[in-house]
């Protein structure tokens, strides 16, 4: 039996080597093909991305009034009830931005858990949202009312007047940088700025100090 052995023709052969070349070349260019095709794909990755715009500037507060009142009292108590300070007024104006109330022909009236009264009264009158500190504008007045302190000696009537004052009247304090007229009793002060403590009965006054002292009037011994 005779074995015939085929060979391939030129053909097939011609082609394979030309199939081996091309791939050679392409082989050579394959890295820029693959770099060129990730730029593209950059660049449309980064034209289709949604851009977030940055948050808007915040808008200004103004200080503008929110609501107002007329002839209004407002009270504030304590958790037992017991009144804590009553604020009055021709017309008064809520400001939101600083939580304040501002009052015309504002009066103030606060008792301590002794139970002593202080009344503050001026044209203009900014207080904040509870009444415990009031800033005091134009014919400032802040008057503490006599009483008598636990072994039954009495504490004198204690006024302070000016154009300014800023009362706290939770930590019992009065201070301006203005000048000032503090009576105590029977006696005047005057000085051109005042820082007054009535939990350490201090009463600091600078600039051009000047102080009437009364004696107090000898009582006649019975016989």
């Amino acid at each position: 039996m005779t074995t015939t052995r085929v060979r391939p023709t030129l053909g097939w052969r011609t082609l394979w080597l030309k199939t081996l070349w091309l791939w050679d070349n392409v082989s050579i260019y394959l890295p820029l093909v693959m770099m060129g095709a990730l730029a593209l794909g950059t660049y449309w990755l980064v034209r289709n991305t949604p851009i977030f715009s940055p948050p808007g500037a915040a808008k200004e507060v103004k200080h503008e009034s929110d609501y107002f009142m007329r002839n209004f009292t407002v009270k504030n108590f304590d958790e037992r009830g017991q009144l804590k300070s009553e604020v009055m007024g021709i017309e008064g104006r809520h400001y939101p931005d600083s939580d304040t109330l501002e009052i015309d022909q504002g009066r103030i009236r606060s008792v301590n858990s002794e139970g002593r009264l202080t009344t503050s009264t001026a044209n203009r009158v900014l207080s904040n949202a509870d009444g415990s500190e009031v800033q005091l504008i134009g014919n400032a007045l802040v008057v503490r009312e006599s009483v008598k302190d636990a072994l039954g000696q009495n504490i004198p009537r204690m006024e302070f007047r000016g154009e300014f004052l800023h009362a706290f009247l939770n930590d019992e304090r009065v201070k301006s940088h203005k000048p000032v007229l503090l009576t105590r009793g029977n006696d005047h002060f005057t000085g051109d700025t005042l820082a007054y403590d009535n939990i350490t009965g201090v009463a600091d006054l600078k600039g051009r100090v000047k102080g009437v002292l009364v004696p107090t009037a000898s009582r006649p011994t019975a016989r």
